[in-house]
This record gives structure tokens, C-alpha cells and sequence, in this order.
């Protein structure tokens, strides 16, 4: 299930599948994602992450590295995914690749509260998701925050500081 989350590459006339060297970064990524998804499956009886003892977190690398395949090489297929229309205010873009929201961001949010690089939002298997890259104030998503990628549909809301970004259709 975790290789999904790696997107196709090419033009939508190319075949979808490629490999992804797995760098330890997108290994730790990974790992924490994993990690938090069983966490959420699991309220209440699990740390969080940052709390987790280091030899847990080591399980979810290992358990993740395994997962990936031999020579860090992950093999994956899925769909290419549409673009995406945002709203922010009278703003509505729209992003046919992987972007980022925030102070400085692809999608310039002008909110003192948002970080500068405040969330990503990437396509995946013919998807959308959002995650929170870290920010102090958090990225919420239709009320709850959120502590993994997150799939979007079309009427979400994303907040990113005072600021809602409306998912128009993805």
C-alpha cells in the first residue's frame, strides 16, 4: 500500500509504471506516515511519533525498507492524476503537479500565521493529497487537524493559518 503513494512520471501517453530510488529521507517520511496512519487506526494507544522510542521508529524504517524492495528501488503504477482547482479568497489556481502552500510557497498564502512552507500538495493514483509540512500552526483539513497525507476530494477546506483553501474540484 505505501508504494501507492509515489505518483507516475511522464506525459499521460507514457506507459505508468517507473522506478523511485527511496532516499533514508523518504524513508523516515514514510516510516512516520506509516506510523501515524496505524497510530490514527489506533486512538488513544499509541505516542505519537516524536514520542515513539527510537527502536520503534527503527522497526517502521525497517519495516518501510522492506516495503520499498531491493536497492532502494520502489516499483509502482496507478493513474495519472487530474489537475486540481483551488480557491483562496477571489484566487482560484490551478496545479497540474506537485506544489506547495505557505508563506513562500507555490500557492502564496499572505497569512502571518502560515508558515513559509506550510503544506504540500501532491498527486498520487489519480488522487490529490495534502500533508502538513512540519508548520507550527498545523494544516487542517474540514475542521480536524491533520498529521499525514490526506486525500482531497472536491468541496474540502484546507486551513493553513486564518486562511481556507477550497478544494474546487480535483
Amino acid at each position: 500500500m505505501f508504494s501507492r503513494l509515489f505518483r507516475g512520471s511522464g506525459p499521460a501517453s507514457e506507459p505508468l509504471w517507473h522506478y523511485r530510488i527511496v532516499t533514508s529521507s523518504d524513508l523516515d517520511r514514510l516510516a512516520r506516515t506509516a506510523y501515524e496512519a496505524h497510530r490514527s487506526a489506533n486512538p488513544g494507544t499509541l505516542p505519537a511519533w516524536e514520542d515513539a522510542t527510537q527502536q520503534e521508529q527503527q522497526a517502521w524504517r525497517a519495516a518501510m525498507s522492506a516495503v520499498t524492495g531491493p536497492a532502494d528501488a520502489t516499483l509502482t503504477e496507478g493513474a495519472r492524476a487530474q489537475s486540481i482547482v483551488v480557491k483562496v479568497g477571489d484566487d482560484t489556481r490551478i496545479f497540474h503537479t506537485e506544489f506547495t502552500a505557505g508563506r513562500q510557497g507555490s500557492l502564496v498564502i499572505g497569512d502571518e500565521h502560515a508558515s513559509s512552507q506550510h503544506a504540500l500538495f501532491q498527486p498520487a493514483h489519480g488522487y490529490w493529497f495534502a500533508e502538513d509540512l512540519s508548520s507550527t500552526n498545523g494544516t487542517w483539513l474540514n475542521g480536524r487537524r491533520i498529521f499525514a497525507a490526506q486525500r482531497l476530494k472536491k468541496g474540502d477546506k484546507i486551513k493553513i493559518g486564518r486562511t481556507v483553501i477550497l478544494v474546487v474540484s480535483t
